[in-house]
């Protein structure tokens, strides 16, 4: 078979010739040398210096140079390439190979290809220690070596000491620990040493040259981002952003960007940037593309791409089939032969765990044990009466790999009665690798007995009753004990009728597909003749010849040579198990040695595994050998195994010709196998392949690009009485061309018939029709796709380069995974991983393939070597293959899925991968280098003027998009709005009027009232508020007070005292006593910028205040005068303050973004009395009414309702304090039910709490008596777009309670105004659209029906309220927009804040988020800007004046937008998709950051399963939203700050991630 390795330029170690021509003594040692390096026993070091000692005496040495640096020049010497050798030659000299054929060139290129690379530094992830220490019993065991994969490779070749100084590693970077976690930072980069040759900078030039031609670039994702602004100050503390003037004193370092960071975190992603910027393709041709279907970029073909050439091809026949006269009719009748005139010969032996023989089956056991199970399987098993069994039935045969005796009797039992064996693996627990396919495999086959021993039996997992369980996915099936004592003895006279081979089916061999499918591949009667034919001629079998097996005998080779045509010749088999070869590698030499065995069936795992352990045996001799066969010899690196065992072997008797590699597929059995040398065969044949070609599927001989060329062996020629021919691998089964590589094709009697019970794909494979270029049928046969990639070669020799089930299609380029495997291997394999322990496979991500590699890494390796591992497999695979690693994960010893005789079970691994269940250790992902078919960024077009949208609404019949709420001109209520223009007043009037009328009630967590206040004791207790600031603050009108309380009455009292003063309040959110350390800052934050002269608050509080933990957070010298007003005098203030004019500033409502900016509003007395009224008249406010309020009244429309609304409407407001639902989750519904309510108002971190809370409860709450029949509305109180899932699952989850699915809805406000919308009771219900994503990000609305692709549910924020106008405006223009356009929200309302207060005088700077207008239309009216993108649409619904009502949609706030490759995203949407990518994800935030996307994850599971987010984060965001992740960090549940409206605070946590506050469990840097 082809091996596939790359001829290099610096060939590493003495030449193959000179190691050929060394003494053998001397390779002995050096391969005992590899051994213990292999092994551990030695170090890297210890073993170039006994090498080089070892290997110095026989290279010509130049004068006066030291033998160790010889071999350096004779490295640099020798890599001049070497003409190619004439065939006679080669066939003459088997010996003196040619350089360019070495097997071990691969190892050379590889490491050639890393030395090109120049010093690169990139970031390496942090990881928590917790998460290195792996925690699973299963990391500590040793590995299982042994269990290397069935494509197995060669050994390792280490360079000379010359090329450590090569890879001299620059580890540098800061190590900074946090709290309860240290990370460090060891950027790894490899500088190249001076050349000593031309060659390597030759190389160097050549690499970049290819690496230019055969990539298309990514857009450059460092580049061209505006940055905005923020132009307030923002507290640089854990709760608030940017640090006032001198509150703290941190050391700034600036980026590249001039962006002031002061952190580790940074500096790596700014080592990530740079690594990006570096141009790795050329740029992208971006432009614009103007329609809504984002086209990703499609790979055009490179027009200088090799195209095949040559003429089509011709097939190939193999040798006629022999005739033989005396040739049994059937295989059955060859075993009923031997069985009764040779019963002494021995058939089988089978050996024991230390390689002892344990039983010998002789030809006349055989077939009396046969005729005993077939007599018992027909006759003694039975049903009611019915026998179980029918001729054609089905049965399952489960043997351990260590029992062939009892396989082979069990096999031949049931041909003889007819019955279809289907061998499968042992089951060894009820979750193995692969298990379930095999259930559905038994199940679609129709079997109901399983035959197994006695011994296995035993070992099978027992249900209770003691039976063996049932398999997830397996039918139920009857389990058959075959040993001697459960057979029956049948009667004298009773034989089975061994009939003549027939076209019925013999038995079922599975095979699982690349999709993890498993089949069963039908062999009939002749066709399993007709191939123990073809084997005994192409093999030139003898009878009663001596063959070694060390393959499995259920399958494959193993079966066809060590069980079917073995019993035709009368062949001895020994059978060696694995379990044997993992304890005793050299067993099957021995047992070749001892037996003087003529034929051997390995694998090049088996010859890998001789070579490691070979220094045990001096006295073996191989000399008996005719032929040695090499079953995986279709496999790329066979070639390196088989060269290096020769190598060593050939001094015990081993001769080069007698290497037989074969091809075989499951479906076509043998393809092709080399003849052993008596046959009189062509010469073994070889070529150097150009891999660009290949991964073209053409054939170039000997390319210049001497990095990545391929050299290929033969698998021999064609079975006898075959006809092969190579198709194209897609689509219609064209011939290829001689010079391209495609799918072999087999037509002939021996191959099997179909898969079992699927008819469908059986026509596509066993039934295909190779048609000419001219579309005409190549012959009336049919063919077999073998499912192996390879090519016809001269000398009519057939080379397989890969196979189709590893088969990758990158960027329409086809690589093989097992070539990328042989070049990880080639990275010094034996440090970090196990050799035979990587597995390769390829995902869809964005409409393309991508390469992921999965390696077990041994527990001794350091992070950082991990990392530099995987590092330069990036730059290996990059170089070699011309193709980008999309992940590499590695994963702790002993973790990957195994299939039944070691080796990596590829699809299981696959599907864990993507299940987010392989829990690696280490991760790297590079979507950066690896995706190019990314949609053109989008670029800006010039903006169309104000006055042109205008006229092109009129033209196109739109109307402009504006609406309004009710009149409140013509409303019946203004005479006593004229009347009541301050709320003190209105506090005094009801005070008098309705003296005992309760405004308030305060629940505490039992859900009990824990104070109440009157409008009397309401206007009292302000009245002492304001004696006490006069009297002992010392107050003057107009000084600001910061009112510090819990949610309660007090907080209320206090503001009116305020009011009553002359003073301004300020609601402050008091400290959090567990957490001052982020909360008092933010309070610090706030009296400072609000210019408090007097903090009021409790003594409690005041006491916190003061405290000795809280001068660890903030100076508590420099707090203002604070008062506590637990007891107050009880005395009335001579005056009560009136102020001159209503538009003198009321109060200061202070709250942090979202975005993380402090932003406090000033509200005049108009203002507040507008927008009490506004809700009143929306939600029908009258004194008899009763409202449930469970929100934080600290700012915004919260305190509003909270302090303000009950005073102006007269209504009664049970209060609940959000903090309290900690301890007693029920409580606002249970209160909301108690008192009948109809009208209540929550936060979204309240409807979550209770969401989650209340999940299980709701029968148990319905027992308790509550009932929600009486609420009309239940609106969420928010500043950002309704959360639709959320009020949706609360309304399903309730509705048990008698919630009404109409009466949750949400409501809308911002820093210039409070409240723009709120549901009310009258009305249309709040209707519901659905956009299409991909739009929004150009900025446009485009409406899809609901569940069609990329499709965002929208729900309308509650109706405007009376008063207040609404437009929607472009951002730049700040002209008006056409109806369901996308633009900024701009209100116009009597309630509109009046203007930022805010301590640095920068209101210039915001001055128009006040007072705007329109450049074009109505350009008189002055506006606020809400800082919203949202729309307006006009829908077929009527509201209360009989109007068409307009609805406002909210899409997002403009400054949390994130502007990526020219497209406007919201961080919501990205969010949503992550939280959808693992179960265990709790909570996610984004941010970008120097343009990077960053991505936090919360995990609420095992710290094992951080690692697994990572590439599943990556993959959904590329799929849903065509961006790539630039860093994944998992942090612990809790860690995303949310303030008290439930919002994220994205801007708080990328100050916490940059100043490395997070504590992160991991994080992921994608390259």
């Amino acid at each position: 078979m082809a091996e596939r390795c790359s001829a290099g330029f610096l060939l590493m170690e003495p030449t193959a010739a000179m190691a050929m021509n060394l003494p053998a003594e001397v390779r002995e040692k050096l391969a005992e040398l590899e051994l213990e390096l292999s092994e551990g026993d030695i170090t890297q070091k210890g073993y170039e210096k006994k090498r080089a000692k070892l290997v110095a005496p026989y290279i010509p040495q130049t004068q006066g140079v030291d033998p160790s640096l010889q071999i350096e020049n004779r490295i640099h010497s020798s890599s001049q390439p070497t003409p190619a050798v004439s065939k006679q030659q080669k066939s003459c000299a088997s010996n003196s190979r040619d350089e360019r054929f070495r097997s071990d060139v691969h190892t050379e290129a590889v490491q050639a290809a890393l030395a090109k690379y120049k010093e690169r530094k990139m970031p390496m992830p942090s990881k928590r220690r917790s998460v290195l220490v792996q925690s699973s019993v299963e990391a500590c065991t040793p590995p299982d070596t042994s269990s290397a994969s069935e494509d197995e490779g060669s050994l390792r070749r280490p360079g000379p000491p010359s090329v450590e100084r090569w890879f001299n590693r620059v580890i540098q970077g800061s190590s900074t620990s946090s709290s309860s976690s240290s990370t460090s930072s060891h950027p790894g980069g490899w500088p190249l040493g001076p050349a000593s040759t031309a060659a390597t900078t030759v190389l160097a030039d050549l690499m970049a040259q290819s690496q230019i031609e055969n990539h298309s670039a990514p857009p450059d994702v460092t580049t061209g981002l505006s940055q905005r602004s923020v132009h307030i100050e923002r507290p640089q503390v854990a709760s608030v952003r940017g640090v006032p003037r001198g509150l703290h004193n941190t050391t700034i370092l600036e980026t590249a960007d001039g962006v002031p960071v002061n952190s580790r975190v940074s500096s790596k992603i700014q080592q990530l940037l740079n690594t990006l910027k570096r141009p790795k393709r050329p740029p992208l041709r971006e432009f614009f593309l103007d329609d809504f279907e984002e086209l990703l970029d499609v790979q055009q073909p490179d027009p200088n791409q090799p195209k095949p050439e040559g003429p089509a091809m011709s097939p190939l026949a193999g040798e006629p089939p022999g005739v033989v006269t005396n040739w049994p009719p059937s295989l059955l009748t060859a075993m009923q032969r031997w069985g009764t005139t040779q019963p002494k010969t021995p058939c089988l032996t089978a050996l024991d765990n230390s390689g002892k023989p344990v039983y010998t089956l002789t030809y006349g056991k055989l077939w009396s044990r046969s005729v005993k199970l077939a007599y018992t399987l027909l006759n003694k098993l039975s049903t009611k009466n019915e026998p179980l069994l029918r001729p054609g039935d089905r049965v399952a045969l489960v043997f351990p790999n260590n029992d062939p005796v009892m396989f082979m009797v069990a096999f031949y039992g049931c041909l003889l009665v007819e019955l279809v064996p289907v061998p499968i693996e042992v089951p060894l627990t009820r979750k193995d690798a692969g298990s379930q396919q095999i259930g559905f495999l038994l199940g679609s086959c129709g079997v109901t007995l399983a035959l197994t021993t006695d011994a296995c039996q035993k070992g099978l997992p027992k249900a209770q009753t003691g039976e063996v369980a049932t398999f997830k996915g397996w039918p139920r099936l009857l389990w058959f004990v075959t040993d001697g004592k459960h057979l029956a003895k049948p009667p004298k006279d009773w034989h089975p009728l061994v009939r003549d081979a027939s076209n019925d089916i013999a038995y079922i061999e599975y095979k699982t597909s690349k999709e993890d499918s498993t089949m069963g591949i039908a062999v009939s009667h002749a066709a399993m003749l007709a191939h123990c034919h073809a084997l005994t001629q192409a093999c030139g079998y003898t009878e009663a010849e001596t063959i070694t097996n060390v393959l499995d005998f259920k399958r494959d080779a193993g079966l066809w040579h060590g069980v079917l045509t073995s019993v035709m010749n009368r062949m001895h088999v020994i059978s060696i198990p694995y379990s044997l070869m993992k304890v005793n590698p050299l067993s099957w030499i021995q047992k070749v040695h001892s037996y003087k065995a003529r034929v051997a069936v390995v694998k090049s795992r088996d010859m890998h595994w001789s070579l490691l352990s070979q220094r045990d045996q001096r006295d073996i001799s191989l000399s008996s050998l005719r032929m040695l066969i090499v079953a995986d010899g279709a496999n790329p690196w066979s070639i390196s195994s088989c060269d290096a065992f020769l190598n060593v072997f050939q001094a015990r008797g081993l001769r080069p010709e007698v290497i037989c590699p074969c091809a075989s597929s499951s479906e076509a059995l043998t393809v092709a196998i080399r003849r052993p040398p008596e046959m009189g065969v062509p010469p073994p044949g070889k070529a150097v392949l150009s891999m660009t070609g290949l991964s073209h599927s053409v054939i170039r001989v000997d390319s210049e690009e001497k990095l990545s060329v391929l050299t290929v062996q033969d698998v021999g020629q064609v079975m006898p009485g075959a006809l092969v021919c190579v198709v194209r691998v897609e689509g219609t089964p064209y011939l290829c061309k001689t010079d391209e590589v495609g799918e072999i094709c087999v037509s002939s009697n021996t191959t099997g018939v179909a898969y079992y019970g699927l008819p469908g794909i059986t026509k596509n494979i066993f039934e295909t029709i190779p048609l000419t270029a001219a579309g005409v049928p190549l012959t009336d046969r049919h063919f077999t796709r073998t499912g192996l990639l390879g090519f016809v070669g001269p000398d009519k020799l057939v080379f397989v380069v890969g196979k189709m089930d590893g088969l990758m299609v990158v960027s329409g380029r086809r690589h093989n995974a097992d070539d990328v495997v042989a070049t990880a291997l080639a990275v010094e394999p034996m440090k970090f991983v196990y050799r035979g322990r990587i597995a390769v496979f390829s995902l869809e991500v964005l409409h393309d393939e991508r390469v992921v590699v999965v390696a077990e890494q041994r527990p001794d390796a350091s992070e950082e070597d991990s990392f530099q591992w995987m590092s330069r497999i990036l730059q290996a695979i990059d170089s070699i293959h011309q193709v980008g690693v999309y992940c590499l994960a590695l994963v702790p010893a002993n973790t990957l899925p195994k299939a039944a005789l070691g080796g990596i079970h590829i699809s299981e691994t696959k599907q864990r991968f993507l299940e987010g269940a392989l829990h690696p250790c280490n991760v790297l992902m590079c979507p950066h280098t690896c995706v190019t078919n990314l949609p053109k960024p989008r670029q800006k077009q010039p903006e169309v003027g104000p006055a042109s949208v205008v006229v092109g609404n009129l033209v196109a019949g739109k109307r402009i998009a504006q609406a309004c709420g009710r009149d409140v001109a013509a409303l019946e209520d203004n005479d006593q709005a004229r009347k009541f223009l301050y709320m003190h007043d209105v506090l005094q009037w009801r005070a008098q009027a309705t003296p005992d009328h309760p405004l308030f009630l305060l629940l505490n967590a039992k859900g009990t009232v824990a104070s109440t206040a009157t409008c009397l004791q309401l206007h009292k207790r302000a009245e002492r508020v304001a004696l006490g600031l006069m009297e002992k603050g010392r107050l003057n009108t107009g000084d600001h007070v910061a009112l510090v309380y819990p949610p309660g009455v007090d907080l209320i009292a206090t503001f009116y005292g305020c009011l009553y003063a002359g003073c301004v309040p300020v609601t402050v959110r008091p400290p959090h006593p567990q957490n001052l350390a982020t909360t008092l800052p933010t309070v610090r934050m706030i009296v400072e910028v609000s210019k408090s002269v007097c903090i009021l608050t409790t003594q409690a509080i005041m006491k916190l205040l003061k405290s000795k933990e809280a001068s660890a957070a903030v100076d508590v010298k420099s707090w203002p005068v604070i008062l506590d007003t637990d007891d107050l005098p009880r005395k009335k203030p001579l005056q009560i303050y009136k102020p001159p004019t209503p538009e003198m500033l009321a109060y200061l409502d202070f709250s942090v973004s979202t975005t993380g900016i402090l932003a406090g509003v000033k509200m005049s007395h108009a203002a507040t009395s507008a927008l009490c009224r506004s809700i009143k008249l929306q939600c029908e406010l009258y004194p008899s009414r009763q409202i449930a309020i469970c929100l934080d009244p600290y700012c915004g429309l919260g305190f509003a309702l909270w302090c303000l609304c009950s005073v102006y409407s007269g209504h009664q407001s049970i209060l609940v304090p959000p903090l309290e639902l900690e301890s007693n989750v029920s409580l606002w519904l249970s209160a909301v039910s108690q008192f009948k309510v109809r009208v209540t108002f929550c936060s979204y971190s309240v409807m979550e709490m209770c969401t989650k809370g209340l999940g299980t409860q709701t029968d148990a709450l319905r027992v308790k008596g509550v009932n929600l029949s009486c609420v009309r509305t239940c609106m969420v109180v928010a500043e950002e777009r309704p959360r639709i899932a959320l009020t949706q699952s609360f309304s399903k989850l309730f509705k048990d309670l008698g919630l009404s699915a109409r009466a949750v809805s949400t409501t809308f406000g911002c820093r210039v105004n409070v409240a723009v919308c709120l549901q009310g009771t009258a009305g249309p219900d709040p209707t519901t659209v659905y956009l299409d994503m991909r739009a929004l990000r150009h900025d446009r609305v485009r409406l899809v029906e609901r569940g069609s692709p990329h499709s965002l549910p929208l729900m309308e924020s509650g109706k405007i309220l009376p008063g207040v106008r609404v437009i929607i405006a472009n951002t730049e223009t700040k002209g008006p927009l056409g109806d369901s356009h996308l633009g900024e929200i701009w209100v116009s309302s009597p309630h509109n804040s009046t203007g930022y207060y805010t301590v640095y005088g920068e209101e210039a700077l915001h001055a128009d988020h006040f007072s705007t207008k329109l450049s074009f239309g109505d350009m008189a009216t002055v506006w606020a800007r809400s800082g919203y993108l949202g729309f307006l649409r006009r829908t077929d619904l009527t509201d209360a004046s009989g109007e068409r009502h307009d609805a406002l949609y909210v899409v997002g706030s403009l400054n949390e937008t994130l502007e990526l490759r020219g497209m406007r995203y919201h961080p919501i949407d990205i969010e949503t998709s992550v939280i959808r990518a693992h179960k265990s994800i709790a909570e996610c935030a984004v941010f970008t950051w120097t343009n990077l996307l960053v991505v936090v994850v919360e995990l609420d599971g095992s710290e094992q399963e951080a690692l697994d987010l990572v590439p599943l984060v990556t993959n959904v965001v590329l799929e849903e939203h065509y961006l790539i992740v630039g860093v994944v960090v998992v942090v612990d549940p809790g860690v995303i700050p949310i303030n008290s409206r439930g919002e994220k605070q994205r801007m708080h946590l990328r100050d916490g991630f940059l100043a490395d506050q997070l504590d992160p469990i991991y994080v992921a840097y994608n390259m």
